[in-house]
């Protein structure tokens, strides 16, 4: 299978300057488009009760949440490829309209089964949103100037964060489930509506491609195997069960014939000389360590104020807000610094030591500490993991060539969202391990149902285990080579040395 595209006369020139103000207009028609990707994996948490008793069905009840996570963290690669190959606009339009279609079936869905196959659909979609963005940013702004509009990615995120499960509440409370999808229509719509016409004028880097289906498949066969495992190791079945077992080697056999794959196809879906790159590889490994924690401590976090310190639910959400907010306000710190800082890894390197000594904190803490303390301690790490965001994905960026902007954002993002399934299974099995649960089930109910003395123990592990996990992330950052950012969207092709 092969794609080409005749170069544009932006492309042959290095494309024409695009105004502020159509700068503008690009960043908030793709924020728009990352925000429907963002909140859809918060809105539909709070609603899976009122769903499953809608739909009389709580046994698969899971796969709502399962079945986009599974698909959109698979194709995520494949998206970012296929943008360097036929352009961004066509690929990110192609998103946005499966993502609509997979929202429009959602909302029709008239049992569990179709709704669950209609969230795989969606998250087809939902995989190529938050990658294609960061991509097009990455075609219209330096990297010297980059960072800040990074800030404004990790805004999107928070946003979602908090309005996703009181929006998803509310929703299910007073109107019905299906509105949650609804939703994404109207949203859906001014995304495409506001990005594509201006998108025809985003300079063109695709070259004549052979596709690498094989090495594609591979891929997305290998990281469905690996997520399903770590979704159900330990919850659905136990870590020892012949399934998990199966399903690990079958990923780890899929994995070395996807290497063995990308040595030898001629034009590899995923050139190792990407990942040989040493700004790639050591910021992919950070943010796999700092984004899977973030997010698996999203999770415990809460979880911890309702069977500790026994708040309610909608009290722990609300004594989540600080972290989510920290991480938007390091983003901005660190991306507005990255403008003016030679050495632009000195806030991230910081803001990461930060939030190690905080969760070392927290693992040290007694739980009759005032709750303001927490309180703080979580704003403060927020604000460190937040300053690496931009860090990494513009470091990323401006060590590959044009043409390879897309493929290396899109493993990017797919290595946080690996993350992020490791370190909730991590996390999760260390706190049952440390409440000697051996019972399948949710991790919530289980901890739930816990004997109280030895909740606090197990959740000081918890942070104390976070803690060793980020710093290793903090470790990788401090090994990533430290490039002069480049001034200009358009001066990557004449340095040769940037494709190792």
């Amino acid at each position: 299978m092969s794609a080409s595209s005749e170069p544009s006369s932006s492309a042959a020139s290095g494309s024409p300057s695009l105004a502020h103000a159509e700068i503008l207009t690009i960043i908030v028609g793709i924020m728009l488009a990352m925000l429907l990707a963002a909140l859809d994996q918060t809105i539909v948490a709070t609603a899976l009760p009122t769903i499953g008793s809608d739909l009389n069905d709580f046994v698969n009840l899971s796969w709502v949440v399962t079945a986009y996570l599974l698909s959109s963290t698979a194709v995520t690669p494949l998206y970012g490829k296929m943008s360097d190959v036929l352009g961004r606009r066509v690929v990110l339009m192609f998103a946005i309209g499966v993502f609509m279609l997979g929202s429009l079936a959602c909302a029709l869905a008239p049992s569990m089964l179709v709704l669950i196959l209609a969230r795989g659909l969606q998250g087809l979609g939902g995989g190529g949103l938050i990658s294609l963005s960061q991509t097009i940013i990455a075609d219209v702004v330096s990297p010297r100037e980059r960072g800040r509009y990074q800030g404004y990615i990790a805004g999107v995120f928070a946003a979602s964060s908090i309005a996703g499960p009181v929006l998803g509440g509310v929703i299910s409370d007073h109107l019905h489930w299906s509105v949650i999808f609804w939703i994404n229509l109207p949203l859906g719509l001014a995304a495409f509506l506001m990005t594509d016409r201006t998108l025809r004028r985003l300079p063109r880097h695709e070259r004549r491609h052979k596709v690498d289906v094989l090495g594609g498949v591979l891929m997305i066969a290998s990281t469905t195997s690996l997520l399903l495992a770590l979704t159900w190791g330990g919850v659905r079945y136990p870590w020892s069960s012949p399934l998990i077992l199966g399903l690990f080697a079958t990923a780890l056999m899929l994995s070395v014939t996807f290497v063995w794959r990308m040595k030898t196809a001629p034009e590899p879906f995923l050139p190792l000389s990407i990942l040989a790159n040493r700004v790639v590889s050591m910021s992919v490994s950070s943010v796999f360590f700092v984004a899977g924690i973030m997010i698996a401590l999203s999770i415990n976090v809460p979880l911890y104020f309702e069977t500790v310190r026994l708040f309610t639910p909608s009290q722990s959400g609300l004594a989540l807000i600080p972290q989510s907010a920290g991480v938007v306000l390091g983003a901005v710190i660190s991306g507005r610094a990255m403008a003016r800082l030679t050495h632009y890894k000195l806030p991230a390197m910081i803001g990461l030591s930060v939030s190690c000594t905080c969760l070392v904190t927290l693992a040290l803490l007694p739980d009759h500490t005032p709750i303001i303390l927490w309180l703080v301690l979580l704003g403060l790490m927020g604000i460190g993991i937040g300053t690496v965001l931009p860090v990494s994905t513009v470091a990323i960026q401006n060590a590959v060539l044009p043409h390879q902007l897309g493929t290396a954002t899109g493993t990017s993002n797919f290595f946080r969202a690996l993350g992020s399934a490791v370190f909730v299974a991590m996390l999760g099995a260390v706190l049952l391990g440390a409440l000697g649960v051996s019972q399948q089930g949710d991790i919530a109910t289980l901890a739930h149902n816990a004997d109280p003395a030895l909740l606090s123990h197990a959740f000081h592990l918890v942070f104390g285990a976070a803690a060793a996990a980020m710093l290793c992330g903090l470790g990788f950052l401090i090994a990533m080579e430290e490039r002069p950012l480049r001034r200009s969207v358009r001066d990557a092709d004449e340095v040769p040395a940037l494709a190792e």
